[in-house]
């Protein structure tokens, strides 16, 4: 990556991007009618009868191809408002479910932790990442969002699934 790709690399500030919409990044540029059905996967609107419309904060910027999570999650780990992202990889733009990869924003670095207060924390971090169809980012993102639901809920939930993809309820 070149210094002027990485600058290119950021993230919209809080104020440009309202807090109840999910953040999704496209990394993959390869399949334009993939990316097409995932936008409009998206843009559905989304609850028990698709009462809530959907909110959704898209990175469409060839400065995002072939980012890998960990360079997403560099960028992304400054935002205090934002506990998940969503990523538009080459798995989801060849999943027949279109299956983006959600990222949490929130990760203990091991060597900050107390090893007496944090033993167990330690012993056994959550999941970092799952795998979503996009009618369910909405979901995810709200419940992260208020606090209903914590990100190893929904990963848990993912992989007691045959594929390892989460699914609305």
């Amino acid at each position: 990556m070149t210094p002027a790709e990485s600058r290119d690399r950021t993230l919209p500030e809080g104020a440009e991007r309202d807090t109840f919409a999910a953040l999704v990044i496209r990394t993959d540029f390869a399949d334009d009618a993939s990316w097409k059905t995932v936008i409009e996967e998206l843009q559905r609107p989304w609850g028990p009868s698709g009462e809530f419309p959907a909110h959704v904060h898209v990175i469409d910027a060839p400065a995002w191809s072939g980012a890998t999570a960990e360079q997403i999650l560099a960028v992304a780990g400054d935002d205090d408002h934002l506990s998940v992202v969503f990523l538009a990889d080459r798995h989801t733009m060849e999943s027949p479910v279109r299956a983006l990869l959600a990222l949490t924003t929130f990760w203990e670095d091991e060597e900050d932790l107390d090893p007496v207060y944090y033993q167990e924390l330690a012993a056994s971090p959550g999941p970092r990442e799952f795998r979503t169809v996009p009618t369910a980012v909405h979901e995810i993102h709200a419940n992260l969002t208020l606090g209903n639901m914590d990100f190893a809920e929904f990963a848990e939930a993912a992989s007691a699934t045959p594929d390892q993809v989460l699914r609305p309820v």
